[in-house]
């Protein structure tokens, strides 16, 4: 092929997964318990336990999709074969933190889990991929949350960094490239994945107040994990990540303008610390007006301004709207995001905006902003999948909304834009994270498991598979 790549030569192509959705084996290798383990199902109820963890703690539900999942944890030399017989350069993972101490505050790790996430490395480096890992993916250990609150208690922040301690000596030589914390700014929407914060009812009056002292928390932990990474292996990169997505205005009423400009700063504020080291401008009048008082401790401030990350990560799955008009109130389905509905785009089966171009403004968006590297680390579509009698699978609509993904972010890198990778979300077959189902499938790989838990979990390729090899081979040239 002699067309010349938007792609930098060592672009690192992959797919992204996560613990608490693949590995399964929830209770094996003394493993501890995590937010996903004790959610059901989307028929059992799963919003409603994820916005009310004091129930999901207390109510025995008939099926918990994580339990199993897809049994990653047996079958990850199978699969990262797989991943290496696409081509990948790169496998998104994270390390579940109750794997490596299950009460998360244990004086010393759980070998048993240390060993598998070495098996793990070794299988990747065996077929020359590049792990990126992520420390917390929504896996803050329960124990935390019920004997300390979760991250509203700064006592986790030693926790946390003692668990970093840990994995970066132990990883140094298998692992480069790291991600602190998965969607920081999800803690703001899910308080109990995205930072184990149960909440009661007097607590709910001022939920705001508790979430960004968590958001704090983490951030101090994310500068000292970034800190200590430096001076255990100058070769580690650290980034941050962001679930990110552009808020446009519904019109060009300044209404609407202002309206979407502070939808995407709630988003951008966490990632303004991370990468930038303090906390931005507009801070200091939204916690005013949401009457939110931080508790920071000396040294927090010099902490963030000295250990910013290397790069910026984030998610992308669709765009958003935003408008000032009451009236407008059609809105889009099966985000965790609210929006509304963009009449100019199509949607998934599951109501998410397909927005291409949206890529390439929100790369434009965050590298004008930060002028840091970034890597794209999510980015897929969920749908459901036919096999046919013969066991084929035709995923033309993920071909489709890949293709034009992938085509706009070389379009941002022609435009300046300085990207070191591109992992799809779910690159095999996995469970949802807010429905629990298995039916919504991204993978290239298909995973013989039903909604219900049935199944052979025999994995399969689908025509996307052949596709995304093809991509990878000729650097992004053949989409076709």
């Amino acid at each position: 092929m002699n067309q010349q790549s938007n792609f930098p030569e060592n672009f690192l192509w992959g797919g992204a997964v996560a613990a608490n959705q693949c590995e399964g084996a929830y209770t094996e290798g003394k493993k501890g318990l995590t937010p996903v383990d004790v959610l059901p199902n989307v028929a059992g109820g799963r919003w409603e336990a994820m916005l009310n963890p004091t129930k999901a703690l207390e109510t025995k539900y008939d099926f918990y999709p994580s339990h199993e999942s897809i049994d990653f944890y047996h079958h990850y030399q199978e699969d990262i074969a797989l991943f290496a017989e696409m081509g990948f350069k790169t496998f998104r993972m994270s390390i579940c933190w109750a794997r490596i101490f299950p009460n998360g505050d244990d004086a010393a790790p759980n070998e048993e889990g240390l060993k598998f996430y070495d098996h793990v490395f070794d299988e990747c480096q065996k077929h020359g991929i590049e792990p990126l890992v992520t420390i917390n993916h929504f896996d803050t250990p329960i124990a935390l949350m019920k004997n300390y609150g979760g991250w509203r208690n700064r006592k986790l922040i030693d926790f946390y960094v003692h668990y970093c301690e840990v994995i970066f000596k132990r990883y140094k030589g298998k692992v480069k490239y790291w991600l602190t914390f998965n969607e920081i700014n999800m803690l703001l929407h899910v308080p109990f994945i995205g930072a184990g914060l149960i909440l009661n009812k007097d607590e709910e009056k001022n939920a705001n107040q508790l979430k960004y002292q968590s958001a704090h928390h983490q951030l101090v932990a994310s500068s000292l994990a970034t800190k200590m990474a430096r001076e255990i292996s100058p070769e580690f990169k650290i980034g941050c990540m962001l679930a990110a997505g552009i808020t446009y205005p519904d019109t060009c009423n300044p209404d609407d303008v202002w309206k979407a400009l502070n939808a995407n700063r709630e988003g951008y504020f966490f990632v303004d610390v991370q990468s930038r080291g303090y906390y931005p401008s507009y801070s200091r009048r939204l916690f005013e007006e949401l009457k939110i008082k931080l508790e920071i401790q000396d040294g927090d401030l010099e902490v963030l301004k000295k250990y910013t990350v290397d790069f910026v990560s984030f998610s992308y799955y669709s765009s958003r709207v935003a408008s000032a008009n009451p009236q407008r109130t059609e809105g889009t389905e099966g985000n965790v995001f609210s929006t509304l509905k963009n009449p100019h785009l199509k949607a998934s089966e599951w109501g998410w905006q397909i927005d291409p171009l949206g890529l390439r403004i929100t790369m434009n968006e965050l590298y004008d902003r930060y002028q840091k590297p970034l890597f794209i680390v999510e980015n897929g579509l969920g749908a459901k999948d036919t096999v046919k009698e013969d066991g084929s699978i035709d995923d033309d609509y993920r071909i489709d909304y890949l293709r034009e993904h992938i085509r706009e972010m070389g379009e941002a890198i022609q435009d300046g834009v300085e990207c070191w990778g591109y992992t799809t979300w779910g690159c095999i077959d996995l469970v949802s994270a807010g429905t629990g189902e298995m039916s919504k499938r991204y993978g290239f790989i298909y995973v013989d498991r039903d909604d219900n838990g049935k199944g052979t979990n025999k994995r399969s390729k689908k025509k996307s598979f052949g596709w995304y090899k093809k991509v990878i081979q000729s650097n992004g040239v053949d989409l076709a």
